[in-house]
């Protein structure tokens, strides 16, 4: 499996955006994250190549702008780096890391009792 490559705290706050917002250009996603990250337009076109670079935007020329797009939906991201976590920290278990985080208060009690049900669900399904 492809290790995932990190995120900074800029890059992460960007790909939120993306995700949330879809396709946008640097200025877009600089107005959209200005009250939470304030950057000059030099800084987020440097964040964004580095999301290129990493794999996690693409871009397309719309005119005289670029216009980013995830590469990726925020789900399979996600379960990418689970993946890398449980292999690397778990023994390759995703049992010992559900077991862990249910131990260790992770999940709050109506995500425990959607988890309950969500694995019900597919043992019912597996039938």
């Amino acid at each position: 499996m492809k290790r995932p490559r990190s995120l900074g705290e800029a890059e992460q706050a960007v790909m939120d955006y993306i995700w949330s917002h879809g396709p946008a250009s640097a200025e877009e996603c600089r107005k959209g994250l200005d009250a939470s990250w304030p950057m000059k337009d030099s800084t987020m076109r440097t964040v964004l190549l580095r999301l290129e670079r990493k794999g996690y935007v693409t871009h397309t020329v719309e005119g005289r702008a670029y216009l980013y797009r995830a590469a990726e939906n925020q789900v399979s991201v996600a379960a990418r780096a689970v993946k890398h976590i449980i292999e690397r920290f778990c023994g390759g278990s995703a049992e010992q890391l559900l077991i862990g985080m249910v131990q260790h208060d992770v999940l709050s009690a109506k995500q425990l009792e959607r988890l309950v049900e969500t694995v019900r669900k597919r043992k019912r399904q597996r039938k």
